[in-house]
């Protein structure tokens, strides 16, 4: 048996205050959609950002660890040159790490 997108979805309650409510609905008027609609955008927009900030910290402390490990590290003139080479078209693999 299949469901639909739409019977998978299932409503969540908000509440907001009256001046942002207010704003929202001036907001959704000015755009030609429904309240809800920029609800969900919002908060799908939100969620992804925030998942992608998890990402990037998760890996962070994952390469702090590492690099407190091995001591392998890249200096910033390192990485810089690096970087420099890539704007400039060429198609090269990042430097070697070195204690």
């Amino acid at each position: 048996m299949t469901t639909s997108a739409s019977s998978s979805i299932a409503p969540t309650p908000v509440k907001l205050d009256p001046q942002l409510k207010g704003r929202l609905k001036r907001l959704a008027e000015a755009r030609h959609r429904a309240p809800h609609w920029l609800m969900r955008e919002a908060i799908a927009q939100y969620v992804e950002r925030e998942e992608k900030r998890q990402n990037m910290r998760e890996d962070a402390l994952k390469a702090w660890e590492e690099y407190q490990a091995t001591g392998l590290h890249l200096t910033g003139e390192e990485v810089d040159a690096w970087m420099a080479r890539l704007e400039a078209g060429e198609d090269i693999d990042p430097p070697a790490a070195h204690v």
